[in-house]
């Protein structure tokens, strides 16, 4: 049987009788950390079990309201091939299965919802302006509020200078919040490395394999988070390197595999995630670490000078 992927995947036709999950609602689904299980099954799984994951997948939003049997009937299969299905994508059982398939959808949906429903005001543009005004000063305000307080930055400062390398790693939108760190931090440390600048996932993982303990790694992730930043993380936590989240929530998967937590909300009344309170918690890291040192003084007039003749002086 022809091997699985997202590349693969398309939308039932429009002929059948059944009542089909949106394509788009499909294709986002399937590229979840669970649609990504589920095309696993399918690429390499049993004949059952890949009809299973193809039904799942072809039908997320019907089958969180299907009980056991529902779906045993539909795709003819017992109830108890069901539950090893479940247990073999990492479920207790076919209950946690559909209410796992319930959250993921939830976070699939959620973006979407919120343009759909940001189109149903009398002034929809300018509504969803304000509101992402209002949500974007109220994240600003509360990283403020966070690196005001308490030692935690100066002791991530202290941190930082000790470490034999530093690794700023981000993919998705968060790279570009990864790369303005990168760019702010370079001139003050000794070794500094921007683990997903280009190449993806496996030229990333590659300059993680000498890393260990006595590095910090910098990790920045948001919804919807990159598994490969998950995986990679966890890889940096088994090599006793110090882990460094810069995430949304006390409950993201990112913040559960770090050793320091900073947070940066990211929510949005239209936009999956926003980086405008990770891009200021960036900034304060970088002036933190420009502080810290008298040395840096001179580290600032050098690089100054190294590119004074690249810039207008009037």
């Amino acid at each position: 049987m022809k091997k699985s992927s997202q590349a693969d995947f398309h939308a039932p036709g429009q002929g059948e009788a059944q009542t089909q999950s949106a394509p788009s609602t499909e294709v986002a689904f399937a590229d979840t950390e669970l649609g990504r299980r589920l095309l696993a099954v399918m690429a390499d799984g049993t004949a059952s079990n890949r009809t299973i994951a193809e039904h799942l997948l072809r039908n997320p939003v019907r089958i969180t309201a299907w009980s056991i049997e529902d779906l045993a009937s539909a795709i003819g299969v017992s109830n108890a091939t069901l539950s090893r299905f479940a247990r073999a994508v990492g479920y207790a059982g076919y209950p946690d299965l559909r209410a796992g398939m319930a959250e993921t959808l939830q976070t699939v949906l959620r973006p979407v919802e919120k343009l759909r429903s940001s189109f149903d005001r009398a002034d929809p543009t300018q509504a969803a302006i304000n509101e992402g005004l209002e949500a974007t000063l109220s994240h600003l305000s509360r990283v403020a509020e966070q690196m005001a307080g308490g030692t935690q930055l100066s002791e991530l400062v202290s941190r930082l200078n000790a470490a034999r390398t530093i690794y700023v790693m981000g993919f998705g939108l968060s790279a570009h919040v990864a790369g303005l760190l990168t760019l702010g931090l370079q001139p003050f440390c000794a070794n500094l490395v921007n683990v997903v600048e280009f190449g993806g996932t496996e030229v990333a993982a590659g300059r993680l394999m000498n890393l260990g303990e006595g590095d910090v790694l910098i990790a920045i992730a948001f919804p919807r988070y990159a598994q490969a930043a998950l995986h990679l993380t966890s890889f940096a936590k088994s090599r006793k390197a110090h882990v460094v989240a810069i995430t949304d929530s006390p409950v993201s998967p990112l913040a559960q595999r770090a050793d320091t937590v900073l947070l940066a909300e990211s929510t949005h009344p239209v936009l999956s995630s926003s980086m405008t309170a990770a891009v200021l918690m960036a900034e304060t890291l970088v002036t933190a670490m420009m502080l810290s040192n008298r040395d840096n003084v001179a580290h600032a007039e050098s690089l100054t000078d190294a590119i004074s003749s690249y810039l207008h002086n009037p």
